[in-house]
């Protein structure tokens, strides 16, 4: 039986790469744009991003090793 060979992998590692900080760039421009009216609630969004880049970082970068 043969190897099964794959072609370009560009797109997929492009998709991980924006799985990876997508989110935690949104959430940190959703805590700068409530940080006046909701301090409380960008704190939040703050360290919800901080932990999926941590937790996306982890995953998605062994993944891609």
């Amino acid at each position: 039986m043969t190897a099964l060979e794959v072609g370009n992998l560009g797109g997929l590692i492009a998709f991980f790469i924006a799985i990876m900080v997508g989110p935690p760039i949104l959430m940190a421009i959703i805590g700068f744009a409530i940080k006046k009216n909701h301090p409380n609630g960008a704190k939040v969004c703050f360290i919800i991003g901080a932990l999926y880049l941590l937790i996306g970082l982890g995953i998605c970068g062994t993944l891609l090793s």
